[in-house]
C-alpha cells in the first residue's frame, strides 16, 4: 500500500512539473515567435515578466531583472499613490479664514477651471464668499519641467508646466468658431496674432520665452488647439482673478486664523481614469506633486519619490530610476519585474474593481483599436516614446486566471503600432491557452 501511494505521489509530482514545464514551454515558444524573434523587434530589447496572482508565482520571465525607459508606464506607480493617498476626492484650495478675510494656498489641482470638469466646486467657492481673498503664492519646490524632458516640446499640448495653482490645465484653449472669429480662454497676459485664411486652426505657435501666440489658418484643420502657456508663482491667481472678476491679495501665511479647512474639488478615481485611459501627463505630474504636497507639505517629486522607494516600495525588485509622474522622461528605468511588483500591491490594497474603473480595457481609451474581443477581460497600461513602447496590466485567461503582467520594448526601430500588433498576438495566445 505504501508502495503504492509513493508511486501514485510520484506520477503526480512529474505531472505537476511536466505541466508546468509545457505551459512555460508554449508561453516562451509564443514569446520567442511573436515578440523577441519577430522581424520588426529581433535588434529591440525586450523585456517580460507574467505572474499568476492565484497560484502566486511567475509563470514566464525574459530580461525580467533588467532596466527599460518604461514612457507612460510610469503613471503606474503614480496612480497607485494617487489611489492610496489622496482620498475620495482630491484637495482642491487650502483655506486659513480669518473675520475680515480668507486666506487661500494652491493644492495642485490640475482640473480647476479645465473646461472638461463642470462642477467646479473651487471657483463655486471662491465666487460665494464676501470678504477679500488673500492668498500665499508659493513656488513649486521642484522645476517647472520634469527632469529629462525635451525643451523643443514647451509648445506641445502634452507637456505643460508643472504648478501649484494650475487653471485651464496650464494650456490656452484656442478654438475657431466661424469663419471671422477665434476664441481663446484664459485671456488675461496672452497675446494673439493671426495669419492665413479658412475656417479651422492649421497650427498654433508661442513664442519660447513669453506668451505670444501665432493662430494659423487654413481650409483643413482642428477645431480646436491647446498649447501651453509659461506659469509663474502668481500666474493661476491672476488668471483665476480675472475669471472670478475679483481682487486678490498676495500675502504669507498668518498664525491666528478663524478655522482651518480644504475645498475638495473632484472624485480622485474620476481624474485618475481620465489620466489612464487618455495617459495624460500634465494630470500625472500634478497627481503626484498633490501626494507630495499630502505626505510632507511640499510639492518636490525628488523628495517624495525617495520617501515612496522607502517606504512603500521598498521590497521592490530593483531599484528604479524614478524621476517624473508621468514617464515623459527617458531617465526614468524600471525592469518588467517592478511593474508586476506594483501591479500585485494595487489589486492587494484596492482590489480588481476598482482598478478596472480606472484602467483602460479593450476598445477603450489608449487601446481603442486593440484588444477588442478581450474587452472586460485585459486592464493595461500602454507607453510610448520613439523606440519604446510599454505595456503592462492584469488580464483575465479563459481558465479564469488573473495574471499580472508587464511588456517592455526599447530602441525598437520599427513602428510602435506594428510593435503593439506584437504584444496583442502574444498575450491573446496567453489568454487563450493558459
Amino acid at each position: 500500500m505504501n508502495i503504492l501511494k509513493a508511486y501514485t505521489l510520484c506520477l503526480l509530482v512529474l505531472f505537476v512539473v511536466f505541466s508546468s514545464c509545457t505551459s512555460q514551454s508554449r508561453i516562451n515558444k509564443s514569446a520567442q515567435h511573436n515578440l523577441i524573434n519577430s522581424a520588426g523587434l529581433k535588434t529591440a530589447h525586450v523585456g517580460i515578466s507574467i505572474y499568476n496572482l492565484q497560484k502566486d508565482k511567475f509563470i514566464y520571465n525574459y530580461n525580467a531583472e533588467k532596466y527599460f525607459v518604461p514612457a507612460s508606464n510610469t503613471k503606474i506607480p503614480t496612480c497607485y499613490l494617487a489611489m492610496k493617498y489622496l482620498g475620495d476626492s482630491i484637495a482642491g484650495l487650502k483655506v486659513a479664514e480669518k473675520d475680515d478675510k480668507v486666506i487661500v494656498t494652491g493644492t495642485g489641482d490640475p482640473t480647476l477651471l479645465d473646461p472638461e470638469f463642470l462642477h467646479q466646486p473651487v471657483f463655486e467657492f471662491l465666487k460665494k464668499i464676501n470678504k477679500p481673498i488673500h492668498v500665499i503664492a508659493d513656488s513649486l519646490n521642484t522645476a517647472i519641467w520634469g527632469s529629462g524632458w525635451s525643451w523643443d516640446d514647451y509648445g506641445e499640448d502634452y507637456q505643460p508646466e508643472r504648478s501649484t495653482l494650475p487653471v485651464y490645465s496650464n494650456v490656452v484653449w484656442f478654438r475657431k468658431n466661424n469663419k471671422d472669429f477665434i476664441n481663446f480662454f484664459p485671456k488675461k497676459n496672452i497675446i494673439v496674432k493671426t495669419e492665413g485664411n479658412g475656417d479651422f486652426l492649421k497650427n498654433v505657435t508661442r513664442d519660447l520665452r513669453s506668451n505670444s501666440y501665432t493662430a494659423t489658418f487654413d481650409s483643413k484643420g482642428k477645431s480646436e488647439i491647446r498649447v501651453p502657456f509659461i506659469t509663474n508663482a502668481t500666474m493661476g491667481w491672476e488668471l483665476l482673478a480675472d475669471t472670478l472678476g475679483k481682487e486678490i491679495h498676495y500675502t504669507e501665511p498668518e498664525k491666528s486664523v478663524f478655522r482651518n479647512y480644504t475645498i475638495f474639488s473632484q472624485p480622485t478615481d474620476s481624474v485618475l481614469r481620465i489620466m489612464m485611459h487618455r495617459s495624460d501627463n500634465f494630470f500625472a505630474e500634478q497627481m503626484l506633486l498633490m501626494v507630495s504636497n499630502a505626505l510632507l507639505d511640499k510639492m518636490t517629486n525628488r523628495e517624495v519619490i525617495d520617501t515612496i522607494l522607502k517606504t512603500d516600495f521598498k521590497n521592490i525588485p530593483q531599484l528604479p530610476v524614478w524621476v517624473d509622474g508621468s514617464g515623459l522622461s527617458r531617465y526614468n528605468l524600471f525592469t518588467p519585474k517592478d511593474f508586476v511588483f506594483i501591479l500585485k500591491k494595487m489589486n492587494q490594497d484596492f482590489g480588481m474593481s476598482r482598478i478596472e474603473a480606472i484602467f483602460p480595457t479593450g476598445g477603450s481609451g489608449t487601446i481603442s483599436s486593440y484588444y477588442l474581443d478581450e474587452k472586460g477581460h485585459i486592464f493595461v497600461k500602454t507607453g510610448t516614446l520613439s523606440g519604446v513602447v510599454a505595456l503592462s496590466g492584469f488580464i483575465y485567461t479563459r481558465k479564469n486566471q488573473l495574471l499580472l503582467f508587464s511588456i517592455l520594448v526599447n530602441n525598437h526601430r520599427t513602428s510602435a503600432s506594428e510593435v503593439r500588433r506584437s504584444i496583442e498576438k502574444f498575450l491573446k495566445t496567453i489568454r487563450t491557452k493558459y
